[in-house]
């Protein structure tokens, strides 16, 4: 994984988060409204926001991207953090940016004292299940989403 650089997402950065953020709606065959994708840059660049976001780059240009949100839990005392959104560019795929960003989340959330890292994935993207495998196994829960 040499060459990889991982950081904090920058207000310079908006073109290309755009551009990945674009791919990875197509590849889940999502539609969101000009303003949804506008509130989430938003919400990014706010330092106030719990969403965060990290980018992945090699030789200075950004191929991924790993949004996130830490929050308390009933189940543990302190943090956990939810990875909601973690995608590369198809032409990095593989290259080892995806193991990158999670592995800097797994050393910020070790630093920061999280006590889980937690994300889903859709059930046909055995891509990405290799390499979360790679991590853990699934635990076995299923997710479900009441739209209101």
């Amino acid at each position: 994984m040499s060459g990889i650089t991982i950081r904090g997402l920058r207000p310079g950065d908006e073109s290309a988060w755009r551009g990945i953020w674009d791919e990875y709606l197509t590849f889940y065959e999502v539609t969101l409204t000009p303003e949804v994708t506008a509130h989430t840059w938003a919400r990014l660049m706010d330092p106030a926001s719990p969403l965060k976001g990290r980018v992945g780059l090699r030789d200075g240009q950004v191929l991924g991207f790993a949004l996130y949100l830490t929050h308390g839990s009933t189940w543990v005392i302190g943090e956990d953090c939810y990875l909601e959104d973690l995608c590369v560019t198809s032409d990095a795929r593989g290259s080892g940016i995806g193991r990158a960003l999670i592995e800097d989340l797994v050393t910020l959330g070790r630093q920061q004292g999280w006590n889980r890292l937690y994300w889903h994935t859709s059930e046909t993207n055995k891509r990405a299940q290799a390499l979360y495998d790679s991590f853990v196994k699934s635990d076995g829960h299923l997710r479900y989403r009441l739209t209101l």
